[in-house]
């Protein structure tokens, strides 16, 4: 958590947002293009066929004025006359208003903890920071190879980057590119970072959070129901390793915390059954207040491979294959 300020401390002021616009990136080493090659026809949200959770384009469940006839409605006062359709009139003898379909593109918004907690890596493991960017590479991939759009935020306490949306090659190679060259610092500020990101976020689509979610979680959900609000779908993807959740298998240890390096020794085994159960209660804490609120929620363990957590995100495998 961050250190409160003091009160005769003068107000911090943030540094400028980097907003990245497209140019031509170095070539790529987070992302192995051939190996996601085999995801490029699965259906990115495969769950949702409303207004911007379909792959490619998607139907939306609010008529609109396209060409492509989506149902009849019955004529009531107000309608627009121009919208009868006669030849059902002359048919039935009631009045009909002719709907239609709308495609839209779906924006997803991938929001990434770059805090110092994400730097944490076990032993023979991915740093939890490297196994949320390849993630998150791999997610805007599969929205390219849709035809989708992706828009990027890099936080800690507040925005660090924020990189558009967009749907073109080079797009998708700035994005990568932001992620290889972010290195995690600074402290967690989930709620704040969230709420910056409100304006940010213009178009409604999906929310992609990607962190540990080791904070405030009330101040997290109250940022999120702004969101929303704006009737935006919403996804966390909880990175742990499983030092963190069931403490490593050392017989004593100095535990440093990698934000405000308070420092602690203990022998790991007189604490890890409280431990565990402590912190097995805060993962299940956040999956049941998320659900609570039609928020989707997914744990993902660093001894997973990268594209087996994109496969149980998709439902590819139809169960959850995030290691408990």
């Amino acid at each position: 958590m961050a250190a409160a300020r003091k009160p005769w401390d003068p107000p911090a002021l943030p540094p400028p947002l980097k907003i990245r616009r497209e140019q031509r990136p170095p070539a790529s080493t987070l992302l192995d293009f051939e190996e996601l090659e085999r995801f490029e026809n699965l259906l990115v949200f495969a769950r949702v066929a409303v207004e911007g959770f379909f792959a490619g384009k998607h139907r939306s469940p609010w008529t609109g004025t396209s060409t492509e006839f989506a149902d009849y409605k019955e004529y009531t006062a107000g309608d627009d006359l121009d919208r009868l359709d006669w030849r059902v009139y002359g048919r039935t003898r009631r009045l009909f208003i002719r709907q239609y379909e709308d495609e839209t593109d779906m924006t997803a918004y991938l929001l990434v903890d770059a805090s110092a907690s994400m730097r944490y890596a076990g032993e023979k493991r991915l740093a939890k920071f490297h196994l949320a960017a390849r993630i998150t590479a791999a997610l805007a991939y599969l929205m390219h190879k849709q035809a989708d759009k992706s828009a990027l935020a890099i936080f800690s306490d507040r925005v660090t980057s924020f990189l558009p949306p967009g749907g073109t090659r080079r797009h998708l190679h700035l994005l990568v590119s932001e992620l290889e060259r972010t290195t995690p610092a600074k402290t967690t500020g989930l709620a704040a970072a969230i709420t910056e990101c409100l304006p940010l976020c213009k178009k409604r689509g999906r929310l992609v959070v990607v962190s540990d979610f080791l904070d405030d979680r009330a101040a997290l959900f109250d940022a999120l129901s702004r969101f929303l609000h704006r009737k935006f779908e919403i996804l966390l993807l909880q990175i742990l390793d499983p030092d963190e959740i069931h403490l490593p298998g050392n017989a004593a240890a100095r535990f440093v915390d990698s934000e405000t390096r308070d420092a602690v020794q203990v022998d790991p085994e007189e604490i890890r059954a409280a431990y565990t159960a402590r912190m097995r209660a805060e993962i299940d804490a956040l999956a049941r207040e998320a659900d609570l609120r039609q928020i989707q929620h997914q744990l993902v363990d660093t001894r997973s491979p990268y594209l087996h957590a994109i496969e149980t995100y998709l439902g590819f495998r139809g169960r959850n294959q995030a290691s408990r």
